[in-house]
């Protein structure tokens, strides 16, 4: 055999060893991250053709693809960059080590300089189980319809921080928000009491003039609230979950007209019914979404309302929980 025959013969064993390691890789999946300061994370590592690739939610926003994605000895490293506005990166760097279905991580940042940010941070992660087949819904039973808002007061809500300003209350029969953008001013998310695991939840929904909201399910899925007729479908618009889920069609009604919305989750699949259009089909959800209380999809949670953003208003608002 030639030396440059036998060169390629190990370079290809040497491929092929990288793309057999990429595909049995521990850390492909998706995992539940509760990250530093104990908010709700969320990281999902794919392969293609040999090669590992990866996306983020840190907190709050939307979910992101990272800038490189390798496995180094026994570690998954993953970098993400974020720019200012003047355009200078800050590179952070997680590194994860997996212990079965639970990964321990740090992670460390530079700034545009290349200089150590803070301190090195532990947090973890917890693998999230496959999605279930979709359910079949003229099959599952739903008990008895819960009225969340009373049309007279904030009974049976409260704000999930206690010391934000609270710019919820009920006039003439409708839940508003009412924001104020000043510096010393920070509006509360409004949840309910009671927590609830699957259910179909109706509502109507008024938007105002560049509205923000959202609602969370179980606190950890939002269904977007914002003023967005007449612009491109975005999985940042009216109906969308949050940086997820697309809607198929256009819905949404003009700015300051009452608008009806159908939702239903079961068993991780989401159906989003918005003017009596079905804008998302019984679509499986992959994880939380910024802003979640928590990344635990296994757990009931509350109805959340995002209020911490701009005015809007909300009526009519009845759940009906799925029974077992």
């Amino acid at each position: 055999m030639s030396l440059s025959i036998r060169s390629l013969s190990i370079a290809a064993v040497l491929s092929l060893g990288a793309v057999l390691n990429a595909a049995d890789s521990p850390f492909i999946g998706r995992w539940a991250l509760t990250i530093p300061g104990g908010r709700a994370g969320w990281l999902g590592v794919e392969e293609k053709d040999g090669n590992l690739s990866s996306s983020v939610l840190w907190g709050g926003g939307s979910v992101v693809p990272t800038t490189s994605t390798k496995v180094d000895g026994d570690s998954l490293i993953v970098i993400r960059e974020q720019k200012n506005k003047e355009g200078k990166v800050t590179t952070e760097t997680i590194t994860a080590k997996a212990e079965g279905d639970v990964l321990k991580l740090t992670t460390s940042k530079k700034n545009p300089a290349g200089k150590e940010i803070g301190k090195l941070e532990e947090f973890t992660g917890m693998r999230i189980p496959a999605v279930p087949a979709a359910p079949d819904l003229s099959k599952v039973k739903f008990g008895d319809p819960i009225q969340l808002l009373n049309g007279k007061n904030l009974v049976g809500w409260r704000l999930i921080d206690e010391k934000a300003d609270n710019g919820w209350s009920v006039v003439d029969g409708v839940l508003q928000n009412r924001v104020v953008k000043t510096k010393d001013k920070h509006f509360g998310n409004l949840r309910t009491d009671a927590e609830f695991e699957d259910f179909n939840l109706k509502t109507e929904v008024r938007t105002q003039e560049g509205s923000n909201s959202g609602i969370y399910l179980r606190g950890i899925y939002e269904v977007q609230v914002m003023e967005s007729f007449g612009k491109p479908l975005d999985s940042h618009h009216m109906g969308a979950l949050y940086s997820r889920i697309t809607p198929s069609v256009n819905a949404e009604k003009p700015i300051g007209e009452w608008q009806t919305l159908d939702i239903t989750l079961v068993d991780r699949h989401l159906t989003v019914v918005l003017n009596g259009k079905t804008i998302i089909d019984n679509q499986p959800v992959l994880g939380c979404t910024g802003g979640a209380m928590t990344s635990d999809e296994f757990k009931p949670g509350p109805i959340f309302l995002q209020g911490d953003h701009t005015n809007v208003d909300y009526r009519n608002m009845v759940l009906r929980p799925v029974v077992k």
